[in-house]
């Protein structure tokens, strides 16, 4: 990575280095609270009930090891511009060339899925075709993304921003409700074992919801990317693995609690938002259109996260020689500009795609990355493992930013993330996502054996 980085910027296309701290932030708030959280909370607690409070926390606690591995890999190696690197430090060319290239379809796929997401809700506002809707956010934010880093990280902040104050202002006044402020019963934590009982699907329904809920928790890694924009990268990922990913498991932990304590569990429908659900129960005036808005702002963060983290990914690619060259070319505000128009073009190609053919051709590239963000995070686990073996090996000093309790947290991680991709192979609404998603991740594979052999 350093001879790749080095000769990009001899060449004057480095990135700029001009986010700060609050950017950083908010870019990685911005790709983890999404829709997954405001609508995608209903299918996990229809599957286990209140219960689902435990599977939350659970859930959190593995990403939060998941990232405190990466925090320590990146302290180590501050040369590094994309976490998908360390896994080419830790396992070999092979890895940094099939993890890349997986993050970034990925991210390229998720890109159409917000866009569309997105003009889903503004069609009830508008009466434009869908289509339309959907080409035109791309269009927003591919413009965005081809702007200074500076101001797609303003945007970002601010939109970032608008999802903490309500997450904040919703626990507050619904947890108030609950609490039995001007709630005409009195305190209704009762919610939580009246109907079936904490765990009505029983403990197996909490555990397996796991499945689930770690989508929507997915995307903290993207602190590791926005933070190679930033003066001191390194400090930057210390702080945001130390304090951003407790903050944002007490919003999905805390949230859901307020749900699940002021609506009957029962009464959640999946696929519809429990948030709407519980402002209408604590007769909160338009709840439907406040919560539709910042969904809304949720799905546009995403995706201006999406094109953010699929550009930087494929320049780092280029940089190594794992993507065309001409890809490392920056523009004068020193953005990766043909990167950027390249997710921009498979985005475009993808909303048309969920119009023509949403059944078939869109279904299977949505399927086809369901299982990727977990192998990935496989892969971080077992490259922490083994780069800390080998600085034990060489006699280096202790990590400046150790991993907890190692090895048998990063034991555990790995554990838990390999019985994530049984249970969903085992689960009939994730088997297709598990073997279509094999396929992507052979392909890639594939890919690097004919790519080593023409460089050869």
């Amino acid at each position: 990575m350093n001879e790749a980085v080095a000769a990009a910027q001899t060449d004057g296309n480095a990135l700029s280095r001009s986010l700060r701290p609050r950017h950083v932030a908010m870019i990685t708030i911005g790709g983890i609270i999404g829709a997954g959280l405001f609508v995608g909370s209903s299918v996990a607690i229809t599957a286990a009930g209140p219960a689902i409070v435990i599977t939350y926390a659970l859930t959190g606690s593995l990403v939060l090891l998941i990232m405190r591995m990466l925090g320590e890999m990146a302290v180590d190696m501050p040369q590094v511009r994309s976490f998908t690197e360390f896994t080419r430090a830790a396992l070999g060319n092979w890895a940094g060339f099939s993890v890349g290239w997986l993050y970034w379809y990925f991210w390229v796929v998720v890109i159409p899925v917000e866009a569309i997401a997105g003009a889903g809700i503004i069609e009830h506002w508008l009466p434009l075709p869908r289509w339309e809707v959907g080409l035109a956010l791309m269009a927003l934010m591919t413009w965005v993304n081809l702007m200074s880093v500076r101001a797609y990280g303003e945007f970002e902040f601010w939109f970032s921003s608008i999802k903490v104050a309500a997450i904040i202002s919703f626990i507050v006044f619904v947890g108030a409700y609950a609490c039995g402020y001007r709630s005409p019963s009195g305190p209704t934590f009762s919610n939580l074992v009246a109907h079936g009982g904490f765990a009505p699907q029983g403990a197996f329904a909490v555990l397996a919801s796991v499945v689930t809920v770690i989508w929507s928790m997915m995307g903290s890694e993207v602190v590791t990317i926005a933070a190679a924009e930033s003066p001191e990268p390194a400090r930057a990922v210390a702080r945001m693995t130390s304090t951003i990913i407790s903050r944002i498991l007490m919003f999905y932990v805390g949230s859901v609690f307020v749900i699940v304590s002021t609506v009957p569990w029962n009464r959640v429908v999946a696929g519809q938002s429990p948030f709407t659900l519980a402002l209408d129960e604590i007769h909160f005036p338009y709840a439907s259109e406040f919560m539709a808005a910042v969904i809304l702002t949720a799905v546009l963060s995403c995706l201006n996260s999406a094109f953010y983290v699929a550009s930087r990914v494929l320049f780092v690619l280029a940089s190594r020689g794992d993507a065309p060259r001409w890809l490392v070319r920056t523009n004068r505000r020193q953005v990766p500009a043909r990167a950027v128009l390249l997710a921009g073009a498979v985005g475009f190609a993808g909303v048309i795609a969920a119009i023509l053919s949403p059944s078939v051709v869109f279904a299977f590239l949505v399927n086809a990355s369901g299982a990727i963000i977990a192998v990935i995070y496989l892969a971080i686990a077992v490259s922490q493992v083994r780069s800390r073996r080998a600085r034990e090996r060489a006699g280096g000093p202790a990590p400046a930013l150790p991993m907890w309790l190692f090895p048998w947290l990063s034991y555990l991680a790995i554990a838990a993330m390999v019985l994530v991709l049984i249970a969903m192979a085992l689960t009939p609404s994730h088997r297709a996502e598990v073997w279509t998603s094999t396929i992507s991740i052979g392909v890639t594979l594939l890919a690097y054996v004919l790519f080593r052999r023409r460089r050869k």
